[in-house]
């Protein structure tokens, strides 16, 4: 997987055009003052999550025993299931983490599972599990994927009010599909590297 691939798989996982009524509805309590410095600083948790669990990740492989072909296949799946909330949501309106909460939000949800969602940390065990001779590489496409998120999040009203809710509703959905094909792609890699290793 090249630099610029896994950019943009971290970039769908992170969703930030289908965060976006979300993340609004989060902030509509907070003072206009204060919404830009949460979001900044939330964006920011996120970031330092991620970051550790790409430097972590080969520590926390050994830690559990985990082979290489799970995580794959695990990534896979989780990726799958966020691909299917994506294109087709659930009805009670909760997007793809949940029904969101009152008052202003800190770290739950809008940093973590908002940005640093489980199949975001997945994405960069296996990633740094596959090869961990280039995490300076998967560090770049993570600052890549995170900086494209912060920008379209941070630009929310904006965009919500030029695009609309269902522009942007079109935009998840086809971003979930390219999600879905890519679970399948990893979960059909981590199967033949398992059948090969059996045989």
């Amino acid at each position: 997987m090249t630099t610029l691939s896994a950019a943009i798989l971290l970039f769908l996982i992170m969703d930030p055009l289908g965060n976006i009524p979300i993340f609004l509805s989060l902030l509509k309590d907070v003072p206009p003052k204060r919404r830009r410095k949460v979001m900044i600083r939330e964006l920011l948790i996120a970031l330092g999550v991620l970051l550790g669990f790409l430097i972590g990740g080969q520590h926390i492989l050994k830690l559990l025993q985990l082979r290489q072909e799970s995580i794959s296949i695990a990534g896979g799946i989780v990726l799958f299931l966020i691909g299917i909330r994506m294109v087709f949501p659930p009805a009670d309106g909760g997007g793809i983490f949940g029904k969101p909460g009152e008052g202003e939000p800190f770290i739950v949800p809008m940093a973590i599972p908002g940005v640093a969602g489980p199949s975001a940390m997945a994405a960069l065990l296996l990633l740094t599990n596959t090869q961990p001779g280039r995490t300076a590489d998967w560090a770049i496409a993570l600052l890549g994927a995170w900086l494209a998120t912060a920008v379209i999040l941070l630009c929310s009203t904006y965009l919500f009010r030029w695009l609309g809710e269902s522009v942007l509703t079109a935009l998840e959905r086809v971003m979930g599909m390219l999600l879905i094909a890519l679970s399948v792609q990893m979960f059909l890699g981590g199967v033949a590297a398992y059948l090969h290793l059996a045989v």
